[in-house]
């Protein structure tokens, strides 16, 4: 019987692949983390502070939450928190009361400065060529297109943006 599963498991030619790519991503993710960690921040923040600063002033909840992909209650508490350490400040528009715009505030904007360093990445990514990090991301937009149809996602997040759209 534990013959029969292991022999299945490794059969599996798209999970083995998903495997790699799932465990290169965390590996990936961790050695970020760890940068991250010298300016108090996380990536998950670093992303939110690089929406508001990219979305600038139609920065909201719910944009902020469409670019990341990221759930709406997710993204408004991590806001909340980002509030409490002073990286952020939720302001009412002044035209539609019930909409909240998000700004950076100067602790914010030095903590978004730091995260564009982005060493770790760049030292990963650093293994591929040019050529292959373009193939690279024609990969990624294809898959990337296929989930979100998946998921019945009818717009792409507007960042990163597609290959020839960085060029």
């Amino acid at each position: 019987m534990k013959e029969e599963i292991k022999s299945t498991y490794f059969c599996d030619h798209d999970y083995n692949v998903w495997l790699l790519f799932n465990h290169t991503w965390r590996a990936m993710f961790k050695a970020r983390e760890r940068e991250l960690l010298t300016y108090k921040i996380t990536p998950e923040q670093a992303e939110v502070l690089l929406a508001v600063q990219a979305l600038g002033n139609k920065a909201t909840p719910a944009a902020i939450s469409r670019s990341t992909l990221r759930e709406p209650h997710t993204i408004s508490g991590l806001i909340d928190r980002m509030v409490g350490k002073g990286l952020l400040t939720k302001n009412k528009d002044l035209d539609r009361r019930n909409l909240v715009r998000i700004e950076l505030t100067e602790k914010g904007l030095k903590a978004y400065d730091h995260s564009t360093a982005r060493r770790a990445i760049f030292d990963v990514m650093g293994e591929l060529d040019p050529k292959e990090r373009r193939s690279l991301c024609c990969m990624l937009e294809r898959l990337q297109a296929k989930a979100l149809k998946v998921l019945g996602v009818e717009e792409r997040p507007a960042f990163p943006p597609k290959e020839e759209e960085a060029e």
